[in-house]
């Protein structure tokens, strides 16, 4: 069960590579496969600094992204949430979280996991993880949890209680994430797993399910205080790119350390996260300047984070050449729902949360299905799987997050709502959060 996330690759990069393999090469397998787990040390210590790169993503890269994108008055305020979310995540994960989404539920397999591992009970320096020590698969999968909630924090920034974003993540990695974790990641009797869908990182998991959570917040918190009339532009264009290019670093640990080793699936996962963030960029260049004439570095920042959305779920299962159509493909749709989707219903998502995340994580589930063929570069399905079957299974996957994040997470909003609020008051909004709810300020005259 703990190595079960140890990838989608064991779905599709190991039946890819045993239809290829010699004869001879089965045996082999057979006898791996018979022989007690031990600690590979490459793989330990690949692990170890995919970690690292993961929380490098969070802080400072995503709250650097963030914090750019905000006004002034409110910078101090989205780097503290990215913080403590993170902060808090950590410690419910070692509580309960991993317990949840990793061990086997019993009668409720197929949604969620049980408290057998409650306080990280039984887990010690011996215990091992496929070739890895449990530790450090438990880490890794603690930064995944990380990062999901801080993601939403860019819908509703800059006019949300700091109280009801802490309350808030905590019900919603509950009650959202690890279930959701579970069903894709965990194993035999999950929903999605026993489906055979594929998310080799986080498409649904992260993405659509972050993405989510951010458009219903943005909707349920409401517009900003002169939202539509007053002057909203990022603040530091700068600090945005810095962050975008510390979220590209960090991402390869995110893509390329969900091979849970040091091996070829996990370099086939790097390249794919060069080729399509950069297909996606180049895309956003190009469709920004026939649009609007000229290319924006608020545009080739946001192609950079699509793309490497779009390949997160298709990693270790597609070729390097289709993860540049699948970048530009995903580039292109967020780009038509950031600037035409968003202006149409009117909601006020800050960072573009689910323009970016929620549609390029869609994007990227559904186009994992296709661009795994071998007639378009990919690794090959599960023998037996046909393209037409594996879309299906994909676009079932990705409707059943929208609907459980959905569902879930405006019942949490709510929840939240009716305890401390979810707005601070207009006068707060108005001077910023950055005094009025953290008394500081982020630049001095």
């Amino acid at each position: 069960m703990l190595s079960n996330k140890i990838s989608t690759l064991g779905r599709l990069g190991a039946a890819a590579a045993a239809l290829m393999a010699p004869a001879g090469a089965f045996a082999q397998d057979a006898a791996a496969a018979a022989a007690p787990e031990t600690i590979n040390a490459g793989d330990t210590a690949w692990m170890l600094m995919s970690t690292v790169l993961v929380l490098f993503m969070i802080l400072p890269g995503l709250a650097l992204f963030y914090g750019g994108l905000v006004r002034t008055k409110n910078m101090l305020s989205v780097l503290m949430q990215c913080l403590v979310v993170s902060s808090a995540v950590m410690i419910i994960w070692v509580v309960y979280g991993y317990s949840l989404a990793f061990t086997n539920g019993g009668g409720l397999n197929t949604y969620i996991g049980s408290f057998e591992k409650l306080f990280l009970v039984g887990v010690n320096s011996d215990s091992i993880s496929g070739t890895i020590p449990e530790y450090v698969f438990i880490s890794f999968q603690m930064t995944f949890a990380c990062i999901t909630p801080a993601l939403i924090v860019g819908a509703f920034a800059e006019r949300i209680k700091f109280s009801a974003v802490i309350l808030f993540t905590v019900l919603w990695v509950t009650f959202v994430y690890f279930p959701m974790a579970h069903m894709v990641w965990s194993g035999d009797g999950a929903l999605m797993w026993d489906w055979g869908a594929l998310d080799f990182a986080g498409g649904t998991v992260v993405h659509i399910n972050a993405g989510i959570a951010g458009l219903v917040g943005a909707i349920m918190v409401g517009k900003r205080t002169g939202f539509g009339k007053d002057m909203m532009a990022p603040h530091s264009m700068t600090l945005t790119m810095v962050g975008a290019s510390m979220l590209w670093v960090g991402w390869f640990g995110f893509n390329a350390g969900s091979a849970a080793a040091a091996n070829g699936t996990a370099g086939l996962a790097m390249i794919n996260t060069f080729t399509a963030t950069a297909g996606a960029v180049v895309a956003w260049c190009v469709i920004e300047t026939f649009a609007r004439g000229k290319a924006s570095m608020l545009g080739a920042a946001s192609g950079v984070i699509a793309g490497l959305v779009a390949v997160t779920p298709a990693a270790g299962a597609v070729g390097p050449i289709g993860a540049i159509f699948l970048g530009a493909i995903a580039s292109a749709l967020c780009y038509f729902a950031v600037s035409v989707v968003k202006n149409k219903f009117g909601y006020d998502d800050t960072a573009d949360v689910f323009g970016v995340h929620g549609v390029g994580g869609i994007v990227g589930a559904i186009g994992t299905g296709i661009f795994a063929s071998t007639s378009l570069g990919g690794g090959g399905y599960v023998e037996g799987v046909t393209m037409a079957a594996q879309v299906w299974v994909q676009i079932k996957s990705v409707i059943v997050t929208i609907l459980w994040c959905g569902i879930g997470s405006a019942i949490l909003y709510k929840i939240v709502d009716v305890i401390v609020g979810l707005r601070v008051p207009v006068e707060a909004e108005r001077e910023g959060l950055d005094l009025a709810s953290h008394g500081e300020a982020a630049y001095h005259n």
